[in-house]
């Protein structure tokens, strides 16, 4: 847990200027979903978590999410063992999610 607080904050402190700017895939997708509670800082904090616990591929799976909320249970439902990881990594990333960007 302790590497995954020093990389959560290592990435959001020291994120380049140019994704600062441009937001990443997560962060636009969580925007545009057009949820109540989907704010700036929200959408921005589960960017940032995401990339100190997510591959580039792995975060475009999930900003698919928002678009596609069915695409999560067919992964969630799948036998593929590629699935399975995935989902348990993305179960501890929306953990993680809760504990910080939900405050």
């Amino acid at each position: 847990m302790k590497r995954l607080l020093l990389a959560f904050a290592f990435a959001s402190t020291l994120m380049p200027a140019q994704a600062a700017f441009a937001g990443g895939s997560i962060e636009r997708a969580c925007l545009r979903a057009d949820r109540p509670n989907a704010t700036r800082s929200l959408c921005n904090c589960i960017q940032n978590v995401a990339e100190a616990m997510l591959t580039n591929s792995e975060q475009s799976k999930v900003a698919k999410f928002f678009s596609e909320p069915h695409r999560s249970q067919v992964t969630r439902q799948s036998d593929r063992g590629t699935d399975e990881k995935f989902w348990k990594k993305y179960k501890k990333f929306g953990k993680v999610v809760g504990q910080y960007c939900t405050r």
